[in-house]
């Protein structure tokens, strides 16, 4: 197989080419029709319509930045570690704490919003240990992904009675 001379290109250093300012006696989008004569009743047959993207007028049409995959990550991974804010919604909690009370036959049960905050707390306590010894399961088997086996050998490992076998 014969090599194929390449045709040099102008190289536009990675930016996207400048649209020009649209003439007020213009339309703002242009199509492109291809054409050919060669139709039995004499009318040109239209293979297709390509339409310019409209831009608006004096707009930097820019494209939002892109970082690279786990910078973003660990950027939250940073925030989050130096914040003591709550991770979980305080009422999406709250509406799951009265319906587990509603699981022990209790009718009416009030809660004071310490005591709901108490709770949270100490779930999202548990769910980061949890979290962090699931994380080094995973990393012990040479994964950087997670899966339930960790969790169960996790929890397995703490001693807690109820862990799902699934491995």
């Amino acid at each position: 197989m014969a090599k194929i001379k390449q045709i040099a290109r102008k190289s536009t250093g990675g930016k996207r080419p400048l649209v020009p300012p649209a003439r007020p006696n213009q339309p703002e989008t242009r199509q492109a029709v291809k054409t050919t004569p060669f139709r039995s009743n004499g009318e040109q047959r239209q293979y297709g319509v390509k339409t310019a993207g409209t831009f608006p007028p004096n707009s930097d049409m820019r494209k939002p930045r892109r970082f690279r995959p786990g910078t973003v990550a660990l950027r939250q991974i940073r925030r989050y570690q130096a914040s003591t804010e709550l991770l979980i919604r305080k009422l999406p909690f709250q509406r799951l704490v009265r319906e587990i009370a509603q699981d022990f036959k209790v009718r009416n049960i009030r809660f004071q919003s310490s005591a709901i905050q108490a709770l949270q707390e100490a779930a999202e306590a548990y769910l980061v240990d949890l979290f962090q010894d699931t994380n080094l399961c995973a990393i012990h088997a040479k994964r950087v992904t997670i899966q339930i086996r960790d969790m169960a050998l996790a929890r397995r490992l703490r001693g807690e009675r109820q862990y799902y076998h699934l491995y």
